[in-house]
């Protein structure tokens, strides 16, 4: 029997306490909490080949045992009247009754359905999947997502894009999920009955704390639907474990308060694996034909140094300001130690775009932050609306004082780490690279034509929130002055949108990539209105948008 849970369930698992996560060993904690038993939140599918895909799925027992066996069909039908492959895998308490499974022996470019059965002989939801192509390929359509915040918003973005028939295949860049508790949020911010566990002031900080944040998010059924109706390439970006993470810590850990870092970090990240449709792999390629290669990197926490933050803010507070902000951006700031990647991962990166420019139209980077330059423009502390608080005034003016002596606005992202921006578009110019970035984190919306050495490198698109709110909460500004500001002060910066939600729509020719920005008339109630699209291209060989 399948179960579906229903928004108000968790809800009320949530008022039932921390006292209440206390279960016995070899038990599951959600299906104890939730009271859900069967398969609790349908099917997904991930990491495609051209002959292969994991598939993904939870089934709670309803009796009490350590461990079940579930099988799995794949049929190029969904009355499954042609079964193409079948498999079996094992799950238990241990992953927290997720299960996923490698399904071998399919054909390129095929469409697929698949389902799993219980032992007691009940049926899964039947999920939609398609491998990747071989040979030249005509087109290929790609969906970009990141930064869905629930509490924020419907999932509206999630809703449309899972009715649309002409996209082969997700790409999340990250901040699936969010790590605060609902009392964090302001009261103008949440849409009422979009709650989360674990409730009121705690955010996720334990193994079981991730698990029940990812059962809320995983219950809701636009992201259901979206995963039952094709495959998804995902990574992480810091929401997954705490605000601005890298290797070493976290702006939104306090070890006093909040434990062991590394101990917070293996739970977020073994929490991932087991409710994502993803792979050990930290980082992986993946090939769709002479048409392109789509890269899945991890820039948060395997080998990211800590950024430079703190640094800037000392150079702000010192007696002289701005002999201080010069010596930063002359030293710390470009700090060739400093990286996003690791220089494994880099050397990685390197080499297989070496290796697959030659063989691939396309270099697709999916990256968690963005990679394009970005200074504050001047009128920024201007606009800022009064009930935002002379808090946000003052960090709008210290982002312009930087900005005028070309340090970027986010210390987070690529611009605080220059060296490394520079090492990874040189990498793409050597290989000759056709590059298109793909990022998010940001919550709006940009596009970048990226130069290095004065050379066109590539393009970026940066795609807004599914929900997260973006800079325009604190502006009075019109939006489109906003953006016109952003454009003028940045050479990188093509266009911008700072005020809208929704997602990307990505169309790959062999001959042209073109991105479109769809935004969702609301995120405040439940429509797959859209309030309107940008589009934007790049052509083969120029490496940089067609303007």
């Amino acid at each position: 029997m399948t179960v579906n849970i229903e928004r108000r369930r968790l809800v009320v698992g949530g008022a039932l306490g921390l006292g209440a996560l206390m279960l016995p060993v070899g038990r599951s904690l959600s299906a104890e909490v939730l009271g859900a038993r069967g398969f609790t939140h349908n099917v997904a599918s991930g990491e495609p080949g051209s002959d292969s895909m994991l598939l993904w799925t939870r089934y709670a027992p309803a009796a009490s045992v350590d461990e079940v066996r579930l099988d799995a069909e794949v049929a190029l039908d969904r009355d499954f009247t042609r079964v193409v492959s079948i498999g079996s895998v094992r799950t238990g308490a241990y992953r927290d009754w997720t299960a996923k499974l490698t399904m071998e022996g399919l054909q390129p470019g095929t469409s697929y359905w698949y389902r799993f059965i219980a032992p007691d002989g009940g049926k899964s939801p039947v999920g939609r999947t398609k491998t990747l192509p071989v040979g030249d390929v005509d087109r290929f359509g790609l969906g970009l997502f990141s930064c869905s915040n629930l509490p924020m918003g419907w999932f509206n973005a999630y809703a449309h894009a899972a009715a649309r028939d002409d996209l082969d295949l997700w790409l999340h860049v990250g901040d699936y999920l969010y790590e605060y508790g609902i009392a964090s949020y302001k009261d103008k911010d949440r849409v009422a009955g979009r709650e989360v566990m674990p409730a009121h002031d705690h955010e996720m900080i334990s193994l079981i704390d991730y698990r029940l944040r990812f059962a809320c998010y995983r219950a809701d059924p636009d992201l259901q639907k979206l995963h039952q109706m094709a495959p998804m390439v995902a990574l992480w970006d810091d929401h997954e474990i705490t605000n601005d993470s890298w290797e070493g810590g976290a702006q939104n850990h306090q070890p006093q308060s909040e434990g062991d870092w590394n101990t917070r970090r293996a739970a977020a990240m073994q929490a991932y694996r087991e409710w994502m449709p993803v792979s050990e792999e930290p980082w992986k390629a993946y090939s769709i034909g002479t048409l392109a290669t789509l890269y899945r990197t991890e820039s948060r926490l395997l080998a990211r140094t800590r950024p430079a933050s703190a640094e800037l803010a000392r150079a702000h507070q010192a007696g002289d300001p701005e002999a201080a902000l010069r010596n930063f951006r002359d030293g710390a700031w470009r700090d060739p130690t400093a990286t996003m990647l690791g220089s494994e991962q880099e050397s990685w990166l390197a080499h297989e775009l070496k290796r697959n420019a030659p063989a691939s139209a396309w270099q697709m980077v999916g990256m968690g932050t963005i990679i394009g330059r970005t200074l504050m423009p001047e009128a920024m502390p201007g606009w800022v609306r009064p009930e935002a608080g002379e808090r946000a005034v003052d960090k709008f003016k210290k982002d312009v004082r930087a900005s005028k002596l070309g340090l970027p606005m986010w210390m987070d992202r690529w611009d605080g780490y220059p060296a490394a921006r520079s090492r990874l578009l040189r990498a793409a110019q050597h290989a000759d690279a056709d590059l298109v970035m793909l990022s998010g984190d940001s919550h709006n919306a940009w596009a970048y034509s990226l130069a290095e050495d004065g050379q066109p490198a590539g393009i970026e698109f940066a795609g807004h929130s599914v929900t997260s709110n973006g800079m325009e909460g604190q502006l009075a500004a019109d939006p489109r002055d906003v953006a016109g500001a952003f454009v003028a002060a940045n050479p990188e910066l093509v266009w911008a949108d700072t005020s809208q939600r929704g997602y990307m729509m990505i169309d790959i020719t062999p001959q042209r990539v073109a991105g479109e920005w769809l935004f969702m008339r609301t995120t405040k109630s439940h429509s797959t209105a859209l309030a309107g699209v940008h589009r934007m291209s790049v052509e083969r060989g120029r490496r940089k948008f067609s303007v």
